[in-house]
């Protein structure tokens, strides 16, 4: 989850929130790609997840990379919770998964370097120490208990009112775990089309990247439970949009939806002040019962806009959401997938006419069916499998467009980034039927033999 965001100072103008999002608009050659994944560690012996602090911890980590690698500490008041380094950081989710926040960069090839690099290095301390790590979109056998919750102000204030508005709030804050990709818009023009793209197609990455099949040490039903978990955590905050599909959708109309997302807090020099439920709309009147007479700086603004989870959101750039996290080919393929759809614009437009005809039942029971079944779902005439082998390929011409060449030439593009995705389509098996495949098979029941088979 999000650190606290620099946005910048004063609202005095109502126009200065959309312009805010309207200043992320870059020339299509300033375009980049910022990949984020999260993962569970573990302790080797017990199989129960890292506490914050000892031997074998969270902040063991956090200092072996420290240490040995070159990172920059980012402390919450005496905690080390996190780190920063050449553009990227590394975080911690509510119950301690670890988040690479990567830093943008030019192309796949790039990102994917990137993510070798960090996942190299968070092996070469956990190995030391006697921990794992496992890239998987739910935790397979923890309970709610078995998760520590981190000792950081938002969280805290974050998991008091989860059980209010939800039912599975806490259960996505601590059990959790998704990758995503960062993209760039042009005008905001081309924000709308990439956001209803990204909206619609959602539920194809869920399919394609569908990953958490267990809970609490049994198969749950469903190929994606996190994504189960999203659609129950909080109607004010996630969801399809549906608004962004309606004519005149723009840069403000996003605007008039974020402030109707309730507040979660305000952060002051160093502090998460309790704003839970509170209105934005009211902070901009001077009249926020948690600081009255006190108005926002963009600063709030830009950290207010990280509390809405809908399956894609805006900020100053575009985040794509509805994945689980997962093994380490498919989190180059990610950026992949969406970077071929978004970043050449015939690949754009040809995604668009695939979806410009579908309604918002359409899209939601998409939504729906995906983390059911997987590239089994079915929406009236709208097979999954079909879907998603038209839409991988609608990729992968964007990326042959792109020609983004890699291995010092070696490599002419981007394409071999969609492979995983690919073999998921000829056999109609994505992470979680395969999981399935090994529970009811020669795992034979035993869940913990997803742990030394599936870890980084």
């Amino acid at each position: 989850m999000s650190i606290p965001q620099s946005g910048g100072g004063p609202i005095e103008r109502h126009e200065q929130l959309a312009e805010y999002l309207e200043s992320g608009c870059k020339p299509k050659e300033d375009w980049r790609i910022g990949t984020e994944h999260e993962k569970f560690g573990y302790c080797k012996d017990t199989l129960k997840p890292l506490p914050f602090e000892g031997k074998r911890s969270i902040v063991a980590v956090l200092e072996g990379l420290r240490d040995r690698h070159g990172w920059g500490e980012v402390r919450e008041g005496d905690k080390l919770i996190g780190l920063e380094k050449d553009g990227a950081n590394v975080s911690l989710e509510p119950g301690g998964a670890l988040e690479l926040s990567g830093a943008p960069l030019e192309t796949i090839h790039e990102t994917c370097d990137e993510v070798n690099t960090h996942l190299r290095e968070v092996k070469d301390i956990a190995d030391e120490i006697g921990v794992g790590f496992i890239g998987l979109g739910a935790a397979p056998i923890w309970t709610h208990e078995e998760m520590p919750l981190m000792p950081k102000g938002r969280y805290r204030l974050m998991n008091d009112y989860m059980e209010k508005v939800g039912t599975m709030g806490r259960a996505m804050m601590r059990r959790t775990c998704t990758v995503q990709v960062n993209i760039d818009f042009g005008s905001e023009a081309d924000m709308v089309q990439k956001l209803r793209v990204a909206l619609a197609l959602q539920p194809v990455a869920t399919a394609l990247f569908a990953n958490s099949p267990f809970f609490e040490g049994k198969p749950n039903g469903q190929k994606s439970w996190r994504s189960h978990i999203w659609r129950h955590l909080d109607d004010a905050r996630t969801g399809m949009l549906p608004f962004v599909f309606e004519d005149g959708f723009g840069f403000e109309r996003y605007v008039q939806y974020a402030l109707d997302v309730p507040m979660y807090f305000v952060y002051r020099d160093g502090q998460y002040i309790n704003a839970l439920g509170m209105s934005f709309r009211d902070f901009l009147k001077g009249e926020l019962p948690a600081l009255p007479g006190e108005t926002p700086t963009l600063s709030d603004w830009a950290d207010h806009l990280t509390t809405a989870f809908p399956e894609a959101r805006i900020k100053k750039y575009m985040e794509m959401r509805g994945a689980d996290g997962g093994p380490w080919r498919r989190l180059c393929a990610l950026p992949a997938f969406w970077v071929g759809l978004t970043y050449d614009q015939g690949a754009l437009d040809a995604a668009w006419d695939l979806v410009k005809g579908w309604d918002a039942e359409t899209r939601e029971e998409l939504r729906v069916q995906a983390a059911v079944n997987g590239l089994q779902a079915q929406v009236g005439d709208i097979k999954m499998h079909d879907l998603a082998r038209e839409v991988v390929a609608i990729s992968e011409a964007g990326l042959k467009a792109r020609a983004r060449a890699g291995a010092g030439g070696l490599v002419p593009d981007e394409t071999h980034f969609l492979n995983a995705l690919k073999e998921s389509i000829d056999t109609g098996k994505v992470p979680a039927d395969e999981l399935l495949d090994h529970y009811n098979g020669d795992w034979n029941g035993d869940l913990t033999r997803i742990f030394p088979e599936y870890s980084y």
